[in-house]
């Protein structure tokens, strides 16, 4: 809610031969600290956010997972990058030393579903669990899918999505993607909406929450929820050339009519916010046609972390959550001139209160994937939910 940036240059190598060199960074972390020795040999960096954020959702939900049946407890987890740091530090041993230096733990930890697998063992949840693979979109599909286990029977479900690869190799496989903005600038770098928009800057993080159904909540005493997923849908986008459109519209529809609502019951929006000029005016559009030209909220907190790929999702979903809980939107830093053509309400400036109980988040990852979540207060606070089966409390 300050605007307090977390793009700076990178300080994970010297980036200063690279055509882009700003970055989301978390700083502060220390993993020796917050996790065991016998873990740091075996995980990438991503893995390690993951296993903390995991530590940390599953305490401030009050979750001892040893007082409840192992099965009955899953986890569901979404990375696009794998081990990229990890795996670039093996691959200098093997290159330089021989292969007998390499690490036998590189055989899973640069691996996508690593980070499912890790928090289970750490924790001991052995019901169903999967690890899914979308790009950007890919957290709000596991959360998607985290809800759907739900339904199918297990009670409590660890998901969300945390990606890192800010090593040399990591860096340019995103620059790869020429989607990545050169302005040197940390204040003008990325800018979604805005008329300067050049692209975005990637970030690493993301958010882990534990996912429930109102039962096992109850039964485990939990009176508290931040919020209740009532809506979900992905689609996919058709091949280049094709005359239909993209589907970024198609699931925010979807989502929203799972969810039993209307469009002008949304209260806000949480955009993809891509940065690119072309992918923000197609975002727009479909906005737009929802909900019409100015007619709900708009906010892009991403400005400020870089996209995290898997992990935006889900912490779009956490602050989606905490507007709803503080009645205030956070806004998207730094961008001044929205071109008119685009039809929306953008939050900038700074935070806007707002009275807030239901909120649409949105997400695309390259290659096509659309993916789209409802949130709201917790039943108790809206009386005009009534399909109980339908939502699901989220406890952290």
């Amino acid at each position: 809610m300050r605007g307090k940036s977390g793009i700076r240059e990178l300080t994970h190598f010297d980036a200063s031969g690279y055509p882009a060199r700003l970055a989301g960074q978390i700083s502060g972390f220390d993993a020796e600290a917050l996790l065991s020795g016998r873990l740091l040999p075996q995980t990438d960096v991503s893995t390690r956010y993951a296993l903390v954020a995991a530590d940390w959702a599953m305490s401030d939900a009050k979750l001892e997972p040893q007082a409840l049946t192992d099965y009955d407890m899953g986890v569901v987890t979404s990375n696009a990058c794998g081990g990229f740091e990890f795996t670039h530090g093996e691959f200098n041993k093997l290159w330089s030393q021989g292969p007998d230096k390499v690490s036998v733990y590189e055989s899973f930890a640069w691996f996508y579903a690593v980070n499912t697998g890790q928090i289970s063992i750490r924790h001991k949840l052995r019901g169903p669990s999967s690890a899914l693979v979308a790009e950007q979109a890919g957290g709000l599909d596991a959360i998607g899918h985290a809800r759907r286990t739900i339904r199918g029977g297990t009670p409590l479900v660890v998901t969300g999505g945390v990606d890192s690869a800010l090593d040399p190799w990591g860096w340019v496989s995103q620059l790869a993607s020429g989607r990545v903005s050169h302005i040197t600038d940390p204040e003008r770098a990325y800018l979604p909406f805005d008329a300067e928009a050049t692209g975005y800057l990637p970030g690493e993080g993301g958010a882990i929450l534990v996912l429930e159904s109102a039962v096992s909540a109850q039964q485990r005493g939990r009176d508290h929820s931040y919020g209740e997923i009532v809506g979900y849908a992905c689609t996919f986008d058709p091949p280049p050339g094709s005359p239909r459109p993209p589907g970024l519209r198609r699931a925010a529809e979807l989502a929203i009519a799972d969810a039993g609502l209307s469009p002008n019951e949304i209260d806000v929006v949480f955009a993809d916010a891509s940065g690119k000029p072309a992918l923000d005016a197609a975002e727009a559009a479909a906005i737009a046609d929802i909900f019409g030209r100015h007619q709900v909220p708009v906010t892009a907190p991403k400005a400020l972390t870089g996209r995290l790929y898997s992990g935006g999702g889900p912490l779009d979903v956490v602050s989606a959550a905490l507007a709803l809980r503080d009645g205030i939107i956070p806004h998207t830093s730094g961008v001044t001139t929205v071109p008119a053509e685009y039809g929306l309400d953008l939050v900038t400036a700074g935070p806007r209160p707002a009275s807030v109980s239901r909120a649409l988040i949105l997400a695309r990852g390259r290659w096509g994937f659309n993916s789209s979540i409802v949130i709201s207060k917790p039943t108790l606070e809206i009386q005009t939910h009534t399909t109980q089966r339908r939502h699901q409390k989220w406890t952290r």
